[in-house]
């Protein structure tokens, strides 16, 4: 299987980090992302800080950090080949209360940051005449959930459901491709100790690990054929749902 350079966004904790270590553990090329310096420093520790990785700390909303992980990764590694746009935040907040400051916070992180990232990418993809782009979303972009008010990181991750498919249709006749992994809930910091309270939301009555995510994105990163697709890993949450008879 070809050897891969990967950027991994948002990677000091929760999903983002078990990618980069799945990567890793397989022999691929890792550069790792976060705004937080102190934490970046501490997972690329953590990783080994071997030969086969890198680090780049920045918000991945301002575009100079997508340029800053391109240029580490061709001059460390020689080339671009996956991107795994996983930085992103959640929260709830009632709609009538969302104000302009709040929205934007989703938007900059969840839907800027994936597209200004990968739009430092796409060019050195082009020149390889290859590349894959893996964005994380959510099935609940199309499975809304009454008295769960999230209208705002669904605002956010929508928009980067659709600039999948978008960019999936203008790049993939140059052999670069574009998807969406969308989890389910899944055990992370993020969820803290509440994260088996959304277990039935699956039908597998339980909620995620990150590996499972993990696997998925390794397995799209090593396709050829995978554009444009929309992939849940959600324990059945798009499926259906459970009802209780009694």
């Amino acid at each position: 299987m070809k050897k891969q350079t990967v950027i991994v966004t948002g990677a000091s904790s929760g999903i983002g980090k078990e990618v980069a270590k799945h990567f890793l553990d397989r022999g691929d090329n890792v550069v790792i992302n976060s705004t937080t310096q102190g934490k970046l420093q501490q997972v690329y520790e953590e990783l080994g800080a071997g030969p086969q990785l890198a680090m780049v700390a920045g918000n991945v909303k301002d575009k100079e950090t997508g340029k800053r992980l391109v240029a580490v990764a061709l001059e460390k590694f020689g080339s671009v080949d996956v991107l795994v746009n996983n930085a992103g935040i959640f929260e709830t907040k009632p709609f009538l209360e969302v104000d302009e400051a709040y929205l934007d916070r989703f938007l900059d992180t969840n839907l800027k940051g994936t597209y200004f990232t990968t739009q430092s990418v796409i060019p050195q993809m082009l020149q390889q005449h290859d590349g894959v782009v893996i964005n994380i979303g959510t099935p609940l972009v199309n499975q809304a959930l009454g008295g769960v008010p999230i209208t705002a990181p669904m605002t956010s991750k929508g928009a980067i459901h659709a600039l999948t498919l978008q960019l999936a249709a203008e790049f993939g006749r140059f052999n670069v491709r574009v998807n969406t992994v969308a989890p389910g809930t899944i055990r992370t910091p993020m969820h803290g100790e509440k994260a088996d309270q959304s277990a039935a939301l699956h039908l597998v009555n339980r909620v995620g690990e990150v590996e499972d995510v993990a696997e998925m994105v390794y397995a799209v990163a090593k396709s050829n054929f995978i554009n444009g697709a929309i992939i849940n890993v959600d324990g059945g949450i798009s499926a259906g749902y459970n009802l209780i008879l009694s």
